[in-house]
């Protein structure tokens, strides 16, 4: 309601320009998400609410490009809606199910560690290419696949983090003219309504969200840093619109769905809702954090700890069991891990001692 507003009678757009540019501020992308998981926070409430808004604002916000693209472009028909409904439903069934039971069956047969981590990237590569929430839908699908304290998951957490999200936002603003600012107006001010309206049409859910269902103000502040980031599906929105020509001015200048100001004023405001998403999540995250914290340390008694016994006898196993020691230990109570190695003294073996030492 908010852009589709703002679209008209702040910016005086048509109103199927200005509903695709409501549907970009809907959606968002957890950008900030290894904020939580660096807090140890991912089963919060707060977390799960925004990666459930995710999944719904992403979808519908692509399902309204799809069809204002196919308005403009005069393919809005019967044939449009069957394409539409079947493309959707197939892609559902196989990232959501037929990826689970590959995954499975791959990671369950094969241990080699360089050829789990090739094939995880091969079925987000091919999510990817099967839709712009691709990738996003393939790691809900495989999440649980992977444990979190697993060497896996500690190699697709650094190439994200190292990679990939560096280089999108690079690329991201490269796309940037700058040039634009400087001889027009228009693309400020086009800037500022969109940066603006997208940061408040995300804090007002986030405030209701919290009323409504009694959350803590660093559960709010925590949902609205994960929901506020605009990036890949908006960006995939503002250059489709782009893209899309309805005619020509007199003067032989393309009429574009969304202008170039609107495609620049994308860039600025996935820059300031990026920066502003990371100062909030990671706000709302170390309060949460702690939060947990002390509720964990008024429940659990001060002196029950964990006592784990690794046993060394193949040295081939140790990361292994090291990895499992990890995972089975309990959050609430400290762990003290034990190695052990038994030494026969029949054996005569002189050298056993040393070699359980080493």
């Amino acid at each position: 309601i908010l852009g589709t507003f703002a679209g008209v009678y702040l910016l005086d757009f048509s109103y199927p320009t200005s509903i695709l540019l409501a549907s970009m501020f809907a959606s968002h992308t957890l950008v900030t998400y290894p904020i939580v998981s660096k807090y140890g926070i991912t089963k919060n409430r707060a977390g799960n609410v925004a990666i459930g808004g995710t999944v719904i604002t992403c979808l519908l916000a692509l399902l309204v490009l799809a069809v204002i693209v196919g308005m403009s472009t005069g393919e809005l028909t019967q044939g449009f809606w069957i394409r539409l409904g079947v493309s959707t439903v197939l892609f559902a069934f196989i990232v959501l199910w037929v990826f689970p039971v590959v995954g499975h069956w791959y990671l369950k047969r094969y241990d080699d560690r360089v050829g789990q981590f090739i094939f995880v990237l091969g079925l987000v590569f091919l999510a990817s290419l099967l839709a712009i929430i691709g990738a996003f839908l393939a790691g809900l699908a495989l999440n649980r696949l992977i444990p979190n304290t697993s060497a896996l998951m500690n190699r697709i957490e650094f190439v994200g983090n190292a990679l990939f999200i560096p280089f999108f936002l690079i690329g991201v603003g490269m796309l940037v003219n700058f040039h634009v600012f400087f001889n027009d107006l228009t693309s400020i001010w086009v800037a500022v309504v969109m940066t603006v309206v997208a940061t408040v049409s995300k804090f007002i859910p986030t405030w209701l969200t919290q009323r409504n269902f009694k959350f803590t103000s660093s559960e709010r502040t925590l949902i609205f840093g994960l929901s506020n980031a605009q990036a890949a599906a908006t960006l995939a929105a503002v250059l489709v619109g782009y893209n899309v020509i309805l005619g020509t001015t007199p003067n032989g200048e393309p009429i574009r769905l969304l202008n170039e100001s609107v495609l620049n004023g994308t860039i600025v405001m996935i820059l300031v809702t990026c920066i502003v998403a990371s100062f909030a999540t990671q706000k709302g995250a170390q309060e949460v954090a702690l939060a947990e914290f002390a509720e964990e340390e008024m429940e659990s008694d001060e002196d029950a700890e964990d006592r784990i016994l690794i046993p060394l006898s193949n040295i081939e196993n140790v990361e292994e069991l090291v990895n499992l020691a990890v995972t089975i230990k309990s959050k609430k109570a400290k762990a003290v891990m034990t190695a052990l190695n038994v030494i026969k003294a029949d054996t005569g073996d002189s050298t056993a001692e040393k070699r359980a030492n080493l």
